[in-house]
């Protein structure tokens, strides 16, 4: 009898191996780079040995197959995506596509096919690793863009048009990895939390409700360089001092709002970066999340204020760049009753109920069709980390309360 859940963990942490990564001695693995088209080759080998047929979209997304009763019927589709952030883990993605793939291999040794086909997906981008663009792959088949950025970049110079002709791709024809609505009945994104609340709850599986509302931006903040041993602090303008006061800030409006909000400052970039000189320039990241849209708008509007108190208080320049918004994703009802049950089925508990901090593909399918996610429990919540692991029993699990929700669908 195959240990399926024992299985998909195995094969993550067989593409956490060196030869899937572009970086040696850690993982990380982008959209259309060299290892990701080396764990497409290996993906695409373990979707057709459970009974898929494969084939790569316009993206370059790779997409299996598993007939219904009737041919060409409309498609449940299950997975996740196959990218990593810089010296990430091996489960963050990828456990999503390997459940799926295991979902089907369960289905087809038992010779069950259902009144829809079932399609496994395993996104090519969803962090942005390589462009700051993430969820290219989801948004593109969800129809939410219709072109790709023109002038963006990757860090070697290598424009998105450009790696995509590398890979066999043709960026004029992008629009072909849209799907129509009538062809999937829903999207399922098994996912590892990336947080402490089913640990906490001494769980191991959950179902997601909604998907936080977030918003990404960038800040620059100007004040004057000058030499670090002659000018007096009371002449002084700072700009790295400032920005260790709006951090602070940015911290308190992030916690006022409790458990459903957070904010956070996750990368700094200092000019001109000299032991000896005062900071003229200093740029920085803004991440901020909430339950619903118009939370994280007030706390938005909340830190800008704030920071722009801060810059005139210490009489510094200050611009925003344009903000990236992605809005909150409730997650289809009758799909969290059906995770629900299927969860019960297996554990012999009701399901716990979780708001998903991070983005998921899941947020631009929910434009195409109902969509749902299940939670696997991350213990110690970590991730986006080399020690990010999983429970084998918790990942059975979860393939089993899968396979207790395709066999009660109904589409």
């Amino acid at each position: 009898m195959t240990a399926h859940g024992a299985r998909a963990v195995e094969r993550c942490r067989i593409l956490a191996d060196g030869s899937f990564s572009e970086t040696p001695g850690s993982l990380f693995r982008f959209w259309l780079g060299p290892a990701y088209q080396r764990t497409l080759t290996q993906v695409a080998q373990w979707m057709e040995e459970a009974g898929l047929s494969t084939r790569l979209d316009a993206t370059g997304s790779l997409i299996g197959r598993y007939e219904g009763l009737t041919p060409g019927a409309p498609a449940l589709m299950i997975g996740s995506h196959l990218d990593t952030v810089r010296n990430g883990g091996a489960f963050d993605g990828n456990l999503g596509v390997m459940l799926g793939i295991e979902l089907v291999s369960a289905l087809n040794a038992e010779g069950t096919r259902l009144p829809f086909a079932i399609e496994i997906m395993g996104f090519g981008d969803e962090e942005g690793s390589r462009f700051a663009a993430p969820m290219i792959c989801s948004r593109a088949m969800a129809g939410l863009i219709d072109s790709i950025p023109a002038h963006m970049t990757d860090a070697s110079g290598i424009t998105m048009a450009d790696a995509m002709i590398r890979s066999g791709l043709d960026p004029a024809r992008l629009t072909e990895a849209a799907r129509r609505s009538d062809e999937l009945v829903a999207y399922i994104e098994p996912h590892i939390e990336q947080g402490p609340a089913i640990e906490s709850a001494d769980g191991e599986i959950g179902v997601v409700t909604a998907i936080a509302a977030q918003t990404r931006q960038g800040v620059t903040v100007t004040g004057q360089s000058d030499h670090a041993g002659t000018t007096p602090m009371s002449m002084r303008q700072d700009a790295l001092a400032a920005v260790a006061e709006m951090i602070l800030a940015v911290e308190r409006n992030g916690a006022s709002g409790g458990a459903t909000q957070v904010a956070t400052v996750g990368q700094i970039d200092v000019t001109p970066n000299t032991s000896n000189v005062i900071p003229g320039e200093v740029r920085f990241s803004l991440d901020m999340r909430a339950e619903t849209n118009e939370a994280r708008d007030a706390m938005a509007e909340a830190i800008r204020m704030d920071l722009c108190t801060i810059a005139a208080k210490r009489s510094l320049g200050i611009t925003f760049d344009m903000p990236q918004y992605l809005p909150a994703a409730a997650c289809a009802p009758e799909l969290v009753a059906g995770l629900a049950r299927a969860v019960t089925s297996v554990t012999g508990r009701p399901a716990q109920r979780l708001l998903s901090g991070a983005g998921h593909d899941a947020m631009a399918m929910v434009d195409l069709c109902p969509m749902g996610m299940l939670f696997i429990r991350s213990p110690g919540g970590l991730s986006h980390h080399p020690d990010e692991t999983v429970r084998v029993g918790d990942v059975e699990l979860a393939h089993r309360a899968l396979l207790a929700f395709v066999k009660e669908f109904q589409s």
